[in-house]
């Protein structure tokens, strides 16, 4: 049988996108449907605009630097949506940027939405049928909703409504304190409003490590933000124009009151409404089950991304799961799954938060004679010099081998840094070849090789 694509992809975001191109370096006749903007939520109202909003509540935090050197700054033109539209700008400039590429590889861009209607069928907008020989789910993620907590979009918000919020509320409760709701608690307070964190587990970025949770939520506290641990959220009542919150902590039981209430309880799959049933694809908890390189219990169906519960629902994940499966289809070598312990995470707040493979306590769980040790950022003379000083680097690593078995690196730049000790650990190098090696000075790299050198009992600066 003929196919109108060898693939066809149902979303262009990170997954979508990345899968179309790689395919079609790969030599394949490959058609990707999208009914929104190409770039999916990670470019749109994601992970770029929300970046940019990061940058420029850090630059808006740095006048107080330029006062200290005697520059006077005059806030009375100070207006919030110059910074909404700068958002949008890095969010549409690279959706744009996204749709060049597709079209410079002669990906094929169907502007529609997609439904599976048979096993090499979706079907588009109700009436135009698309045959091919593989298709491949990349649909994405939503904020996911809570009973009781449903989003207005103004007073009861989720991650896409203060996105586009072209105003700043004088102050914020934040519900849920991983990764999006601690960047936003962070934006928020840098640009003046006053903002109560809580979260139901016992600390903040409850799936990250908890030596970097706590060093982030000391320099929260600094900041004079409030935080609610272990602690449970009644669902909110709205009385004078103020959302108020009742919360059970075990301290006692808490009423808060904001303008505002932002509800960031992670994400949920968009697998709905795309014809699964169909297919007789099922879900659990929403999410689709795979089997080896993303394949579906139907042959000809793959899926990848934030649909799928295999690994954490982040845009390089995505990216890379696709270029799996499109190099698979083209009959390459490669690993039938994503190793979590190769994944990067990152929280973009100030310190940073970044961190790859296991805690000291899953590596032990794992059969590892393993330790760890940190080295704190302030040792690094450059951090001195550009003040930001907060963090450390900590290594786990191998006892008998040094060979390394995760880091976290909790500072400035850490989602850049981390990348270092992970290039290591892919090659099969050890701490001894970190901590002999020349960095550069003054760098913040320099952190890394000192905790390389805590590891083997050798530190220098501190």
């Amino acid at each position: 049988m003929a196919f109108d694509y060898d693939l066809l992809i149902i979303g262009a975001g990170p997954g979508g996108y990345v899968g179309a191109i790689r395919a079609a370096q790969l030599g394949m006749k490959v058609g990707i449907i999208e009914k929104d903007k190409a770039g999916g939520v990670c470019l749109n109202i994601g992970c770029i605009p929300s970046k940019s909003l990061v940058h420029q509540a850090e630059d808006f935090h740095s006048i107080g630097n330029l006062e200290r050197m005697g520059v006077k700054v005059d806030l009375a033109g100070f207006d919030y949506g110059n910074v909404h539209a700068e958002s949008r700008k890095a969010a549409d400039q690279l959706s744009k940027g996204v749709g060049f590429l597709l079209k410079k590889n002669k990906v094929e861009y169907i502007q529609g939405t997609g439904i599976i209607t048979g096993e090499h069928e979706v079907t588009v907008d109700g009436d135009k049928k698309i045959s091919a020989n593989n298709i491949l789910i990349a649909t994405g993620s939503r904020p996911r909703e809570l009973k009781g907590f449903e989003f207005d979009g103004t007073t009861i918000m989720s991650s896409d409504d203060i996105l586009m919020r072209t105003d700043l509320p004088k102050s914020m409760l934040v519900l849920g304190a991983g990764a999006i709701g601690c960047e936003f608690t962070h934006i928020m307070n840098r640009f003046g409003v006053e903002v109560t964190l809580v979260e139901m587990l016992d600390h903040i970025l409850p799936t990250e490590d908890e030596e970097s949770a706590k060093v982030l939520a000391r320099s929260f506290k600094k900041r004079k933000i409030t935080m609610y641990t272990s602690a449970k959220a009644s669902p909110p009542r709205k009385e004078n124009g103020k959302v108020i919150l009742d919360v059970e902590t075990k301290k006692g039981n808490k009423t808060l009151e904001a303008e505002t209430l932002l509800v960031t309880v992670g994400r949920a799959a968009n697998t709905e409404h795309i014809g699964l049933e169909n297919v007789s694809i099922s879900t659990e908890n929403g999410f689709i089950q795979i089997g080896d390189y993303y394949q579906t219990s139907v042959d000809s169906i793959y899926a990848v991304g934030d649909v799928v519960s295999v690994t954490p629902q982040l845009a390089h994940v995505a990216s890379k799961e696709a270029e799996l499966v499109v190099e698979h289809l083209a009959g390459e070598k490669v690993e039938p799954r994503l190793d979590p312990t190769t994944i990067p995470t990152g929280v973009y707040t100030e310190p940073e938060v970044a961190g790859f493979g296991y805690t000291e306590e899953q590596a032990r769980e794992q059969g590892y004679e393993a330790a760890s040790n940190s080295f704190p950022i302030r040792g690094a003379g450059k951090s001195v010099a550009i003040e930001k000083t907060e963090g450390m680097v900590k290594i786990i690593y191998s006892t008998k081998t040094q060979e390394i078995l995760g880091a976290r690196i909790v500072g400035t730049q850490a989602t850049d840094l981390i990348h270092e000790l992970m290039l290591a650990r892919s090659s099969e190098l050890i701490t001894t070849d970190i901590s002999k090696m020349i960095h550069a000075h003054p760098t913040l790299s320099e952190a890394l090789m000192e905790a390389a050198r805590a590891t083997e009992g050798w530190v220098i600066h501190a």
